[in-house]
């Protein structure tokens, strides 16, 4: 059994890192009209304009009330399940890629296990494998009422089915869904949406599946996607998680969450709700500023392109958002003093000599 200290002692409950998208597909799911947003944002603080913008965060309390708002808005006990089936994997960013992109499902659930709490941090993921199962457990990082855990725990098992049969390319009829709570009385409708086996009034809330289905390789694996994917999580992890309430976290955060460099400095100001000159000046303070924090992103995923993958120049060109290739070689001469073609041979090189 996963040690659970090991699993909340980096939890920030006032941190704001969740990324809004996931309360607008609760909205979408309950097919929700701007005027009816309201009703969805009782008691969170937030307004419908915040709501709406895509570089909006949520502290884990406010995610939780609106799932709480959503609960009682759709009158529905299985919202937990509909929750997890909008829940899909590209639905997580980066994240999800890499879970897609991975070898196998084992790889794919330690995806999840390693980078979740860039994205949801109230949640824990936890893999184990014996001789037998990989057992895939969930935590959650704070107190929760009964309605929220049982909402939440069915979202969390029908995104565990989701991706083993995204990887698997069948559905998981071996798994089983270990569930703390008493069987509730629309336990039938589990079915509708799992293809598994259910137990109820579980010591711990998890997924079991048969540990040689973790094994089984994915059909769908991209490599070069993969360690792209990688990479992003990781630069997510190191960059967002280490100055977590700085106005440079907030910026990279968004920034990672975007196409690459489509973010202008007035729409991140009107995005945190500030004038252009109250941004300047903040990042004045931290030592930084909006180009600065651009082209640390933009370098880094230049160079991972051009070191772990075989496209153009102006194909990355092209993925970077810059519209003339001249202008990105440019650019990597300026943060690398060498051109792409340059660094690729000199990263080759080292290949080689290894």
């Amino acid at each position: 059994m996963p040690d659970q200290v090991e699993l909340t002692q980096s939890f920030d409950p006032n941190l704001a890192c969740i990324p809004s998208n996931y309360s607008r597909l609760i909205a979408r799911e309950l097919e929700l009209q701007e005027s009816d947003l309201a009703a969805l944002l009782d008691m969170t603080k937030l307004t419908i304009e915040q709501f709406m913008q895509e570089g909006t965060l949520l502290t884990s309390q406010q995610q939780i009330q609106i799932v709480q708002n959503g609960l009682r808005l759709s009158g529905d006990e299985t919202f937990g399940l509909r929750l997890g089936n909008r829940l899909t994997l590209p639905t997580h960013g980066a994240m999800g890629f890499l879970a897609m992109s991975s070898p196998n499902l084992q790889m794919a659930l330690n995806a999840l296990q390693m980078y979740l709490h860039t994205q949801l941090n109230f949640l824990r993921i936890k893999t184990v494998t014996n001789d037998d199962w990989l057992e895939c457990y969930c935590y959650f990082n704070m107190g929760l009422n009964e309605e929220i855990i049982r909402c939440s725990s069915e979202a969390f098992v029908k995104i565990i089915f989701d991706c083993a049969e995204f990887i698997m390319g069948r559905p998981l009829h071996e798994g089983v869904a270990c569930l703390t709570y008493a069987e509730p009385n629309y336990s039938l409708r589990y079915y509708d949406y799992l293809p598994g086996q259910l137990e109820f009034s579980a010591t711990h809330l998890k997924v079991k599946i048969p540990a040689k289905l973790g094994q089984i390789p994915n059909t769908s694996t991209n490599h070069e996607n993969y360690l792209f994917a990688m990479q992003q999580c990781e630069m997510m992890q190191e960059q967002l998680l280490s100055k977590k309430h700085t106005c440079k976290y907030q910026i990279q955060k968004m920034m990672l969450s975007h196409p690459p460099g489509i973010l202008s400095e007035d729409e991140v100001a009107a995005k945190l709700l500030i004038g252009k000159r109250t941004l300047v000046r903040r990042l004045e303070k931290e030592g930084t500023g909006f180009r600065k924090i651009r082209d640390e992103i933009l370098s880094q995923q230049a160079a991972d392109y051009l070191r772990d993958s075989n496209m153009s120049v102006d194909t990355i060109a092209t993925l970077l958002n810059y519209h003339d290739s001249a202008n990105f070689r440019r650019a990597f001469k300026r943060w690398f003093s060498q051109t792409p073609d340059q660094y690729r041979q000199q990263v080759n090189n080292k290949n080689n000599v290894k």
